[in-house]
């Protein structure tokens, strides 16, 4: 066992050196399918080899990395259960951190184990000493015994190393600790029946001995270890092929005691195999049990030799310890969850990139230099806030090959912008920036700060607009004025005069004596004190400020960019007539696209009866494609992709509505464009949207309409991450951030290929974080029963992703967390999300489910939601549950929770009272809970009667019959049968879904003694996003989930 093997003749096949790739071909013996090298035939024989190459990626996330080794997981038949081979020797090991220690000391070994024999009664008639030297160990380092020599071995550390070895035994071979024979002080110690290679049962009698040269203060190691075979006596010095974990553990064990070698820690998570904690009655630290007596041997030698051996009562915890213990063990659970959640949550992510710069390098104009400019967003825990920052690579290209991406350096820290833009010529860079109250408009060049000035000193207009809905920064194509949105200025009259008058460009509106304390209308959750928006344009020239007039009074302009030639302007006009409803998360508002001169004459370009959003303007100047959606029905759903023609002034449909779509193909789209998407040649655009379970990226030819995805070649394929957001794509220079749910957001770039060759892109690394999580994650597409089905849409799927921990806890099923995305029209991308790799990594498996009515499966998907609320989706989320179960024999069904916002607070508030005995734990953010009592204070009102079935229209008043449907379809009529305890979530400033309809269920479960527990975040608004505030919810979820899933004295990590 303590032999050390330098060099093997040849590898395992699961260890490659350096860049070899595993080999895949079919196979020739048993069958003529695709045998993965790495697994038992019977367990994975594919007939397609991508099926097996992608099988194999799996299997390379889980490998370690050794140096110039790749050491893959080996499921043949070496043993029984998936081992790793050690690249230095011939030992298997089950545990990762095991193998991890392993290796270092392998290699690190220094001092060789002797293995040597010493009898007593032989020493004084020997002629020579009898010694063993273990394998390929130098002349230098071997040692003769003496006739006449004394072990010098000390009593202590002989008893030290055979309790230790009977502990180990004791705890890797738990059914055999019964028949360990007791050592006396002065016995020969002994270890009793472990089992062998072979499976028998045999006794080992291991004895040391050691000597020390004193003058040079060398001790050797030396170790005599004989198998007892009947009644002779055999020496035990070849190396065991397959050694054990209790070896290595006494070899770590004898290496630390006379080689002086420390013990190596592994980087990979501790999984304790006793999970019975004491404190040391000495010095008060908190020790698993089994660790307990080598501490005190080894930390308080002094006060256990005055004690023969200690009372069990010191060992064992008293009634006045168990108090401080469990607060001991609450408080580092705690830590460990936070400490989870800050490495998931720290993750930076892309938001913005855009080219700066492109410059040639020789002058022929076949290299060039390309400056891509990145913005980052970043959550930091100990400040409890989002950080912004900048990077900036730069690119060597050939024509419209990348050959050399140079290191990006230091990231810039951005403090208070909120909206920034480069000049088209790439030479300055607008920045509106809010410090101490402030609003600055800033020009940065080469030379630093260039110009600045001081909007709010102004007194123009309110505030500059920064969000999705209306916010916009565009410069003019002279580069002298910037166009932006802010809102009107609202100026209170001077004591009781009534003779001032708005300014001539409409900018301010006047508020007399009696208007202070009028109601003033806002766009709803998320939009607080937007009401009034304006467009605004800074004549950098004059450092002047002109709010332009002529927007109808009824309309709210957002979504601004200049006309061609900047003679005019082109916008999204919001309807605030007859009043506002909550904009944010809708793309069913009544809107149309307009275009102002600079006379200030409106013009309509669009239909007014419809729902419109992101235009863009194509790089000739001749074209802009904008999305065009329904108004009212389902506040977010498959649009259109229209096609303005600026020269003959007509519209045409360019991409149509997707009603269903086949298995992987193109679903629709469903969100925003990004703000550069047209290629070069006002050919192409490109863009990111929903299909199915994940993110992918598009193009769509403007000449013929045909949709096509981007996947990128054999090197780097897109369609391998689930989740994939384009940021921009700028002199057919395209950057976009790619994830998955093990692997956080990572930017690619790339030049577009040919229309012919669009799939096929070339793409290289940018940055962002090139890790991969340890556990996995799988798509699953689920067809509901014929019981299940909506008659009205039959035949429509929908979809769920798992994750799960690679390995699963010892005798113990997984844990299973049910996430439920609200909405109801969002969607669930196979993408990162830190909650659900915090909790993968915490010892739970999540199963994040797409019901029908989730975007990404087409329209259909969508309105067969539309008046089955609380029925469909409920059955839904419950069919994806039983299917994972079904599939996944490691999770275990007795252990099942459910967690969600919003409508999947809804819908979890549901399953809990429809299935009362299956969940056994829930966790609601802001959820729906009396759709009746909500009707009146929600600001998407519109959708409390389409949920149900009803037709909206702004005049439409309660009747019994939609107030008893919507009744019906909530989750309080249930609240008599939930058993299962719940944790509520609250944001205090929820504009979209009140907080008392938490309150609603909190005092419904409170008078039927219920567990509940409510959190109130009175600064908060529906989505909880503050850090803080979901560092606060994830603590709490994972807390409230180990009480009642039993887990908190025996929770993983």
């Amino acid at each position: 066992m303590f032999s050390h093997l330098s060099q093997h003749t040849e590898l395992h096949r699961t260890i490659l050196r350096g860049e070899q790739q595993p080999v895949v071909q079919k196979c020739q013996e048993c069958c003529s399918l695709y045998h993965c090298p790495y697994c038992g035939p019977e367990m994975f024989k594919p007939t397609i080899k991508s099926k097996c190459l992608k099988h194999l990626q799996g299997h390379r996330r889980r490998a370690i990395r050794h140096k110039e080794f790749l050491i893959f997981k080996c499921h043949l038949n070496c043993r029984p259960a998936p081992h790793f081979h050690c690249v230095s020797c011939t030992s298997t090991f089950m545990r990762k951190d095991g193998f991890l220690k392993h290796l270092v000391l392998c290699e690190n070994k220094k001092t060789k184990i002797m293995v040597v024999e010493v009898k007593p009664e032989e020493c004084s008639s020997a002629s020579e000493p009898l010694t063993t030297v273990s394998h390929k160990v130098s002349s230098a380092e071997e040692m003769l015994v003496n006739e006449g020599c004394e072990s010098l071995i000390t009593e202590d550390i002989t008893q030290n190393i055979c309790k230790r070895k009977v502990n180990l035994v004791e705890r890797l071979y738990p059914e055999k600790s019964e028949d360990t024979v007791g050592q006396g002080p002065t016995d020969e110690p002994s270890v009793s029946k472990g089992p062998t290679e072979e499976g028998e049962i045999m006794d080992e009698d291991v004895s040391t001995t050691a000597s020390v040269d004193e003058e040079n203060n060398v001790f050797p190691s030396v170790v005599d270890m004989r198998v007892s075979v009947g009644n002779h006596s055999v020496l035990n010095t070849a190396p065991n092929p397959h050694p054990t974990e209790t070896d290595v553990a006494i070899q770590t064990f004898v290496n630390e005691i006379f080689s002086g070698h420390k013990p190596v820690e592994s980087n990979a998570p501790h999984r304790s195999r006793s999970d019975a904690q004491d404190l040391c009655p000495f010095c008060g630290l908190m020790l698993n049990r089994k660790n307990l007596q080598v501490h005190l041997k080894r930390k308080h030698p002094e006060q256990v030799s005055s004690q023969e051996k200690p009372a069990p009562s010191q060992l064992k915890t008293t009634k006045q310890h168990r108090v401080p213990l469990r607060k001991q063990q609450k408080i580092a659970m705690e830590n460990e969850i936070r400490d989870v959640f800050r490495h998931c949550i720290r993750f930076p992510v892309p938001i913005s990139a855009s080219v700066v710069s492109d410059e040639p390098v020789d002058t022929a104009g076949q290299k060039r230099c390309i400056t891509v400019l990145t913005c980052w967003s970043q959550c930091d825990l100990e400040r409890g806030c989002k950080l912004g920052f900048t990077q900036r690579w730069t690119l060597l290209c050939k024509r419209d090959t990348i050959e050399h991406v140079l290191p990006s350096g230091m990231s810039t820290q951005i403090h208070g912008e909120l909206l920034s833009c480069p000049s088209p010529s790439g030479t300055s860079r607008a920045v509106i920036r809010e410090e101490t109250g402030n609003q600055h408009l800033e020009i940065w060049g080469q030379n630093g700060l260039e110009k600045s000035l001081d909007l709010t000193a102004l007194k123009k207009h309110g505030q500059v607009y920064e969000d999705a809905q209306f916010g916009c920064l565009a410069w003019s194509p002279c580069e002298k004025k910037l166009l932006y949105v802010a809102e009107k200025m609202r100026v209170e009259s001077l004591g009781h005069s009534s003779f001032a008058s708005p300014n001539e460009d409409g900018g301010q509106v006047l508020l007399e004596e009696q208007d202070k304390s009028v109601y003033v209308e806002d766009w709803g959750e998320g939009l607080v004190g937007k009401s009034c928006p304006v467009l605004c344009v800074a004549d950098l020239s004059k450092r002047a400020v002109i709010v332009y007039a002529g927007v109808p009074p009824h309309i709210s302009p957002g979504q601004a960019l200049w006309a061609p030639n900047g003679r005019g302007i082109v916008f999204v006009g919001q309807w605030n007539e007859p009043f506002r409803l909550g904009l944010k998360f809708c793309s069913n508002r009544r809107s149309a696209f307009y275009y102002l001169d600079m006379k200030g004459n409106c013009e309509c370009l669009s239909s007014d009866s419809l729902s419109v959003s992101s235009p863009r303007m194509s790089p000739d100047l001749c074209w802009i494609v904008y999305l065009e959606g329904q108004m009212f029905g389902p506040h977010h759903q498959c649009l259109k992709m229209m096609l303005y023609d600026m020269k003959n002034r007509t519209t045409s449909v360019l991409v149509d509505v997707v009603r269903r779509a086949e298995k992987g193909q193109f679903a629709g789209i469903y969100e925003q464009l990004p703000s550069q998407c047209w290629s070069a040649d006002s050919e192409r655009v490109f863009f990111s949207s929903a299909c199915e379970n994940s993110k992918a990226m598009f193009s769509v030819d403007r000449s013929t309409g045909r949709v096509t995805q981007v996947c990128g070649t054999d090197a780097f394929r897109l369609d391998d991450f689930g989740g994939v957001q384009l940021l921009t794509v700028q002199k057919d220079l395209m950057v976009m951030s790619c994830s998955s749910p093990n692997q956080p957001p990572c930017l690619k770039v790339g030049f577009l290929s040919s229309v012919d060759q669009d799939e096929d892109m070339q793409l290289c690394n940018l940055g962002g974080a090139y890790v991969y999580e340890g556990f996995d994650w799988q798509p699953m597409l689920i067809t509901p029963p014929s019981q299940e089905e909506n008659h009205q849409f039959s035949g429509l799927n929908f979809g769920a992703i798992l994750l799960k921990p690679y390995s699963p806890p010892e005798r113990r099923k997984t844990p299973l967390v049910v996430n439920i995305h609200g909405g109801p029209h969002a969607h669930f991308a196979a993408e990162w999300n830190a909650t659900a790799g915090a909790l993968t990594k915490l010892g739970f498996a999540v199963l994040m489910v797409n019901y029908r009515g989730s975007t990404g499966f087409g329209q259909d998907s969508i309105e067969c939601l539309l008046g089955n609320v609380g029925s469909q989706d409920v059955k839904d989320v419950q069919r994806a549950v039983l299917s994972a179960l079904q599939n996944e024999a490691s999770l275990d069904p007795d252990r099942v929770v459910v967690m969600g916002g919003s409508h999947g607070g809804f819908l979890a508030c549901h399953l809990i009272g429809q299935y009362p005995d299956f969940y056994k734990a829930c966790a609601a953010r802001n959820p729906v809970i009396n759709a009746a009592t909500l009707l009146g204070t929600s600001d998407i009102v519109d959708w409390r009667y389409s949920s149900v079935g009803f037709q909206y229209a702004f005049d439409r008043l309660p009747t019994p019959q939609s107030l008893t449907a919507m009744l019906e379809k909530s989750p309080i009529i249930h609240a008599a049968q939930i058993r299962a305890p719940v944790l509520l979530m609250l944001g205090g400033r929820d504009r979209r879904v009140s907080p008392h309809q938490g309150l609603e269920l909190y005092r419904a479960l409170k008078s039927r003694n219920i567990p509940v527990r409510l959190l109130w975040y009175t600064d908060e608004g529906h989505s909880l996003s503050k850090v803080t505030t979901q560092s606060d919810c994830f603590l709490n979820i994972l807390l409230w989930f180990r009480e009642h899933l039993n887990l908190l004295d025996t929770h993983n990590s």
